[in-house]
């Protein structure tokens, strides 16, 4: 079984996310979508939500699990057996620190290969960061979304209103 993560908060899952796990069940069996509990960033969705929402907008793909993790990304691609960790590049900017965390995780769990995946170009400007500017502001986002999660975006900002 040649299974892979895809880290990431998720918050929340874009177009770009969703094009990233496609192209990765391409080459891998199974696909581990590994939400990040414990990051430096403060979450605008709960775990659960992201859950949901990754969940919704992946329904009948039967070879993917979605798990969160605590921790050192490696302890947890150790546990479930991974042999890579999915990464994905949208511009030469995200190389350098990508490659400095690749060249670390290797060194944590030698077993573990990082693949770098670009996005189609329709996405290489996308980031949940973004979506949430946009979506906050009442900015379309209807090509960067799923609608099950565009519906969850703006539940979350009416009721911050």
């Amino acid at each position: 079984m040649r299974r892979a993560i895809y880290p990431g908060t998720f918050d929340p899952i874009t177009n770009g996310h969703l094009d990233l796990i496609k192209r990765a069940l391409k080459l891998f069996d199974e696909l581990v979508i590994a939400i990040a509990v414990d990051s430096s960033k403060t979450p605008t969705f709960s775990l659960n939500e992201r859950k949901d929402m990754i969940e919704q907008c992946l329904q009948g793909v039967s070879n993917i699990r979605v798990m969160s993790f605590n921790g050192l990304l490696m302890d947890f691609a150790q546990e479930v057996k991974a042999l890579a960790i999915i990464r994905g590049l949208r511009a030469v900017s995200d190389f350098e620190s990508e490659l400095q965390m690749a060249l670390v995780n290797r060194k944590l769990y030698e077993e573990g290969e990082t693949v770098f995946l670009t996005p189609k170009a329709d996405y290489i400007y996308l980031s949940s960061s973004i979506v949430k500017e946009l979506a906050k502001l009442g900015g379309c986002i209807d090509d960067m979304v799923e609608p099950y999660v565009k519906s969850k975006l703006e539940e979350k900002f009416q009721s911050l209103l």
